[in-house]
């Protein structure tokens, strides 16, 4: 009996662990994405030749108000960089006081809209918690992705490396 618990105990363990650690696809997700403008924005909208870092974010999301404070006085590193930022929440106007309190309307490489029910981005990236955030080279394919709140001086190095 105890030999079968033990058993059953691996199975449940390696079950858990392979859970955890699935992997990421290397590819940017087919997002169809409302922005503030009311303009629907889909991968096609991406210049080429251009990294991409993708943000999965909530506009009440401390962690994600907190990412975006301390990227502010950093914004000119990502001058060549597309940024697209995707969110779940429906309300445009709460949005759109994400962008006016971070006054991302100054960047025009800074696109953010909302997927909606869609949840199309977050189950490409089996997100759990905001913000992720993934970071694609200038032929689209993924360099680095951080399941939390990734340090700026971490993002800033890594686009810097693109």
């Amino acid at each position: 009996m105890k030999k079968l618990l033990l058993f059953f105990g691996m199975i449940i363990a390696a079950g858990c662990s392979s859970a955890q650690n699935k992997a990421i696809p290397t590819n940017i997700p087919s997002y169809h994405i409302l922005t503030t403008d009311s303009v629907y924005v889909t991968p096609t909208n991406l210049k080429k030749d251009k990294p991409v870092l993708i943000i999965y974010f909530s506009p009440d999301c401390s962690h994600c108000q907190h990412l975006m404070y301390e990227l502010k006085p950093k914004m000119k590193d990502f001058k060549n960089t597309q940024v697209i930022m995707i969110t779940f929440v429906q309300q445009i106007q709460a949005i759109r006081n994400f962008v006016r309190d971070f006054d991302l309307k100054k960047y025009p490489n800074f696109t953010v809209g909302t997927e909606g029910y869609s949840m199309v981005v977050q189950r490409f990236y089996d997100v759990h918690t905001t913000p992720f955030t993934a970071l694609y080279d200038k032929n689209k394919k993924l360099v680095k992705s951080w399941a939390k709140a990734p340090t700026v001086d971490d993002l800033t190095d890594e686009v810097k490396k693109l």
